[in-house]
């Protein structure tokens, strides 16, 4: 296919999707475009997630902690002058007296998360294996710690509320599209190739002259950005939020959708953010209790964390890898056609 012809079908594409979250709300009802605006967003968080854990190898159970820092930072800027004086009395001056926009504070938010992610990582991005995974864990621990305890600029442990509710479907669809697209034009370029090689075997990519610190380092850091990004947009759609918002539950949410879609998969990633989003929503009417026909099923509290649990287990057991593993989804796949690399 010729580059006019995949950009004029990438054009396309954008313009569908477009259409597609600027006429959604008409169509559907409340409570699917809410659906579809979390899953827009835990997309993003799940995607930046996988570049670091899945295409180098780094296991880091932190990502969360951007996570929250992104929602803090933009929630705070992006506050009402007359909600930061109610809310935040103890704010400095400079920080009182200071309110930019949804977009600018989103972007904001991912900044700070950058310059976090390059202290942090500098000597995190050293470690291997169980080691990092532990390692980035006290991170996630520290950034909970420190956001109850900073009671001047969170609230402390009490809501964080107040926060314009500004994230709508064309915003979470339009940053998932930059956030896929700046990932696969990494990861699928020179850079993304000397992730893998740092994932695969370490030794053999230092052979090679790839320096494993400043590689694996730039993934953790853009991973970083777009975790902050996707806290945003969390914290301006739900308005408001506690530092136990963002921690284990939420942590566990997102490695289990990156797990069962795929480590090594873009597609992947939102393959286990669908399936896990649809098979969540099912299982709340279980814990409702619900009636089938003449027999009723009385409430089952816990019942979506329970079987979640219990599908992480079974592909950490029968396949570690993911459902599509390091393979992509593509339009000639989806079509039946397979490109002669994958027939080798």
């Amino acid at each position: 296919m010729s580059g006019a012809v995949r950009l004029l079908a990438a054009l396309i594409g954008l313009a569908v999707l477009a259409a597609a979250a600027i006429y959604a709300p008409a169509v559907l009802d409340d409570y699917m475009v809410r659906v579809l605006i979390v899953m827009c967003i835990n997309a993003v968080l799940v995607s930046s997630l996988a570049l670091g854990n899945g295409f180098t190898g780094v296991f880091s159970i932190g990502h969360v902690g951007f996570v929250a820092v992104g929602a803090y930072v933009s929630g705070i800027l992006a506050l009402p002058l007359e909600a930061k004086a109610s809310l935040l009395p103890d704010l400095p001056s400079w920080l009182a007296s200071w309110y930019i926009g949804f977009l600018p504070s989103t972007i904001a938010g991912g900044l700070v998360c950058v310059a976090l992610a390059f202290a942090v990582g500098a000597p995190l991005m050293r470690l291997s294996g169980h080691f990092v995974s532990v390692a980035t864990l006290g991170f996630l621990v520290i950034v909970n710690v420190v956001l109850i305890n900073a009671d001047d600029f969170t609230r402390g442990a009490r809501t964080f509320t107040g926060i314009p509710m500004q994230t709508t479907l064309p915003w979470a669809l339009g940053w998932l599209v930059v956030t896929l697209v700046v990932l696969a034009r990494i990861v699928y370029a020179p850079t993304g190739r000397a992730y893998r090689a740092v994932r695969e075997d370490t030794i053999a990519a230092q052979a090679i002259g790839l320096d494993v610190l400043p590689t694996r380092l730039s993934a953790f850091v853009l991973g970083a950005f777009f975790a902050g990004v996707g806290g945003s947009l969390y914290g301006h759609y739900l308005g408001s939020f506690s530092p136990k918002s963002f921690y284990l539950q939420y942590t566990f949410l997102l490695v289990s959708m990156l797990v069962i879609g795929g480590m090594g998969s873009l597609t992947g990633s939102i393959v286990g953010v669908i399936a896990v989003t649809l098979l969540s929503e099912l299982l709340r009417n279980l814990e409702r209790g619900m009636d089938i026909g003449p027999i009723t099923v009385p409430p089952l509290y816990g019942a979506a964390q329970i079987v979640l649990g219990i599908i992480f287990i079974f592909f950490m057991i029968f396949r570690p890898s993911g459902a599509l593993g390091d393979r992509e989804l593509r339009l000639g796949w989806l079509l039946g056609r397979r490109n002669s690399s994958e027939r080798t």
